[in-house]
This record gives structure tokens, sequence and C-alpha cells, in this order.
């Protein structure tokens, strides 16, 4: 932790909180945004992995309490958006959600790919929320992830992007199957699909330069 900047060390701390309250509730059937969503008091569960997470990384459970007082705080900062809608989530750059029954780590396989969904700030909760909901039901890919209201220094302008990942970009028909759900939610515009390879050979971060594998 001696490498990571004071003063960010609270975000590395949310965004690792965050996860971990996410796989968990989801491995038992839960998912964070409908209990914040529907106002279902979860309260006791979030203070058990809290302090659990204090007992496993206690400079990040120090950090967090230093900034927000208390593990209460947490929970309510929560409870109004934070983590949850991209539109009010100040403390990270992204927002993942994974499809049921799919390892956390299946986004970073060589293999997988994304259609990218590019919007102004004030469409993207909205449009967050079909592909959320539609990734869930486990009608469209592997995983999904969006880009906050946290500035992102690497962004080229103000839009916010969605991602939607597929597990393998040679699965064509996987692919526009994909493409196909998410026209049928109303993202009729031409979107590219990118695949992973590319964006770990660093291709993606040279300005001008397009890498789109699929385009439909």
């Amino acid at each position: 932790m001696s490498t990571i900047d004071p003063d960010t060390l609270p975000d590395v701390a949310c965004g690792l909180l965050f996860h971990l309250l996410n796989r968990e509730l989801q491995d038992q059937g839960d998912f964070l945004f409908s209990l914040v969503e529907e106002r279902i008091d979860f309260r006791d569960r979030f203070l058990e992995l809290f302090r659990r997470f204090c007992g496993d990384y206690p400079e990040l459970g120090e950090a967090l309490l230093k900034r927000y007082g208390s593990a209460d705080q947490v929970y309510d900062l929560i409870c109004q958006g934070e983590g949850v809608m991209p539109g009010k989530t100040f403390t990270m750059h992204w927002i993942v959600q994974d499809a049921p029954d799919v390892h956390p780590d299946a986004i970073e396989d060589e293999l997988a790919g994304k259609w990218l969904i590019f919007l102004p700030p004030e469409e993207v909760d909205s449009a967050w929320t079909k592909v959320r909901d539609a990734t869930c039901r486990s009608e469209l890919g592997i995983s999904a992830k969006v880009s906050t209201a946290r500035p992102n220094p690497d962004s080229r302008d103000n839009r916010k992007v969605i991602y939607v990942y597929t597990a393998d970009w040679q699965d064509e028909d996987d692919v526009m199957r994909v493409r196909e759900r998410l026209r049928e939610l109303g993202f009729k515009d031409r979107l590219g699909y990118k695949r992973n390879i590319e964006t770990y050979k660093g291709e993606y971060s040279e300005k001008g330069k397009k890498v789109t594998f699929y385009s439909a």
C-alpha cells in the first residue's frame, strides 16, 4: 500500500469494497443495485462485510473511516447511489456488472471483446439501467461496465461510455446476437466492437487511431 498516493487511498478502498460487496451479494442471490433501488435494508450485511474488510485490509479500512467517519456513513453513501448509478458515482471511474455465474475476471481474457456505446452524461444513467438489467437477465454478454461521474484524465471528451462484453470475439454469431439485443433495447446507432487483444497492445491509446473489429 505504501506506493499508493495517500490522497487516492480512500477511492482505491471504495473500489475494492464495492467489488467485494457486489460479488458477495450476487453469490447470495442479490444484486446491490436492486437492494438500493428497491430500498431494501441490507445495513447489517454491509456492516459485517465492512468489518471483515477492515480486518483483511486495515490500511484501506482506516482510509475509509478517516474520510467518511464510520461504516454507517459509507452505507448511507451507497444508498444514495454511489457505486450504483454512474451519474451519482464519484469515488471510482467505472461500475461493473457481471452476468450471473460469470467469473469476475472473464472480461480480462484476450478472447473477450466489447461493444462500445458512447453517450452524453445526461443519458448515461437510463442507458446503463437498460444494459445492466439485461446483463443480469443473461440477455447480453458476460459483463458490462460504465464510466462514472468521476473525472477521468484519460477521457478525450465529456461523453460517457458503456462497454458490453462478449466472451469470444471469434464467435460472430454471439457477438451479433448481443448487438441485435442492444438494438432492441434502443441502441440503434452504429456501434463499434473492439477486441481485448488490441487494448492489451496499447493500440487504443493513440489519438486518432481507431481499432474496430466489428461495426454494426
